[in-house]
């Protein structure tokens, strides 16, 4: 985190101790923000983040103790730096300010130097836990994805289909699937190696990931050239011309591969649940089993080719 533009939020109801801590802070590149109490210094939290708090403990409305509370009570994505300035110097004080949720004290009145080394304590800190994050966030992208495609694994499809079923009915709204297969891709194994159909596979998921609508639907690897396509909000209609654009893109497309173009075709099932339907308890495994079947239709009528059916 660098020091420049690091934005810190000072709280204190003394306003000439503001102003002094407040220009000392930004002549050492900080952008700072005031509040008078622990009241508007959370109404200031709810609209923004600030890495690192200054707070004052005794204030009128709500002392530093008690906004360190209620701060530390509200659920974050970025972890903050609460620093208490304080003229309590008794142990026990000191204990109660850090079991409110304070990550460190100073003593008032406030050394520029020891506070300049207590906010190079608190950005180490922050660097820290950013980085804790990122490395949170990578093991559950990994837990989560098909590490060759990228698109998301069996395990996420079948976490989080029942959910889009679920919020379907809630909302009464149409919801399809689409199962998707490669057409012949043993082939490709056989005749070029498994390079050649990671490449084809990977060629593939660019297409899907071309065609269906951002952050609305999603994909999942069901097997090896396997995939289902997950539309909420769309109707029978709507899936129908998904899968054609689909079928489309990828019979008419080529696969380089070491000077190769590989050429393939995929077949597709696709099933739609309408607001009627939700009635009925019908459940994710059933509309898999019935793409299924589509799909397994349109492999025996010849391939490359879309049946369609509704729930």
């Amino acid at each position: 985190m660098a020091d420049i533009g690091i934005p810190i939020l000072l709280v204190d109801d003394d306003r000439f101790m503001r102003t002094v801590l407040c220009q000392t802070l930004q002549d050492a590149g900080y952008q700072v923000s005031q509040a008078a109490n622990g009241k508007e210094a959370l109404e200031l939290c709810r609209s923004n983040y600030f890495p690192i708090i200054l707070t004052d403990w005794v204030m009128p409305e709500m002392d530093g103790i008690a906004f360190c509370r209620a701060f530390r009570e509200k659920t974050a994505e970025s972890y903050t730096y609460l620093i208490l300035l304080t003229s309590q110097d008794g142990k026990d004080k000191l204990i109660e300010g850090l079991e409110a949720g304070a990550d460190e004290y100073l003593i008032k009145p406030v050394n520029e130097a020891e506070l300049m080394v207590r906010l190079k304590t608190a950005r180490r800190i922050l660097d820290l836990e950013s980085s804790l994050q990122k490395s949170l966030e990578e093991i559950k992208q990994l837990s989560i994805r098909d590490p060759l495609t990228g698109m998301f694994n069996r395990g996420y499809l079948d976490q989080h289909l029942p959910n889009e079923i679920r919020r379907a009915d809630r909302y009464l709204r149409d919801f399809s699937l689409i199962m998707m297969d490669l057409d012949h891709f043993k082939k490709i194994n056989d005749t070029w190696g498994h390079q050649a159909g990671d490449a084809v596979l990977q060629h593939c998921t660019r297409i899907i990931a071309g065609t269906i609508r951002h952050e609305v639907d999603w994909v999942a690897r069901y097997g090896g050239e396997e995939f289902v396509l997950v539309l909420p909000e769309t109707d029978q209609v709507g899936c129908g011309v998904v899968a054609e654009r689909l079928r489309n893109l990828i019979a008419s497309s080529t696969c380089s591969f070491r000077g190769e173009n590989l050429s393939i075709t995929a077949s597709f099932g696709t099933v739609t649940r309408s607001p009627s339907d939700s009635a009925n308890d019908i459940h994710a495994d059933f509309m898999l089993h019935r793409a299924d079947q589509c799909l397994y239709q349109a492999k025996e009528s010849g391939r490359n080719r879309i049946v369609r059916t509704s729930v």
